[in-house]
């Protein structure tokens, strides 16, 4: 049967993926742990995933009508976003500007890294870590320094107010606390 007539393509399919939006600066600022975590994955996928997706295609390919086999094609699905995801981390680890935050540990003011409680203007309290974009979790209370609390709050001390810029209105934050990780 032709190429012409399968779904196959060999082209990459990033046109279909969003773009990732440019970093300020063009500097990727992460901390150590992160950039490991990075690292780890990259080379995970470079020296174990790949490899044995490829040995799976290699045995699919060889059973012969390709248009139909599942192993096939989702080997070669899945090869492609490995292969996507080893061209985004390694961009990612090209721009990585690793940062230690225990350089500031004591300090009273907010920068990268650091562990910030604030309130807002009804009292309720928020503690949130400013970290890169790439090992940020809200779920875990970990905002990306480019994020918009993150930016109000950097290079505040504490016992500072800011205003916050919200779709719904300008909210003022007062920083009740900031601490380092230890050197």
């Amino acid at each position: 049967m032709s190429k012409a007539f399968t779904k196959e393509t060999d082209g990459d399919d990033d046109e279909d993926l969003p773009a990732v939006a440019p970093l300020p600066g063009g500097k990727n600022y992460i901390t150590r742990a992160g950039y490991d975590r990075l690292r780890a994955e990259l080379f995970q996928l470079m020296d174990e995933e790949r490899p044995r997706i490829v040995e799976i295609v290699h045995w699919a390919a060889s059973n012969g009508d390709r248009s139909e086999n599942g192993d096939y094609l989702y080997g070669k699905k899945r090869l492609r976003e490995i292969d996507r995801r080893i061209r985004f981390l390694t961009k990612r680890l090209e721009i990585a500007e690793v940062v230690d935050p225990s350089l500031h540990h004591g300090g009273e003011q907010v920068f990268f890294g650091a562990t910030v409680t604030y309130a807002d203007a009804g009292g309720d309290e928020t503690t949130v870590t400013i970290l890169g974009v790439d090992e940020a979790d809200s779920a875990r209370g970990q905002i990306s320094w480019i994020s918009p609390v993150a930016r109000a709050l950097l290079k505040t001390r504490v016992g500072d107010t800011v205003k916050l810029a919200l779709p719904g209105g300008v909210q003022a934050l007062e920083v009740l606390a900031v601490a380092y990780p230890a050197p």
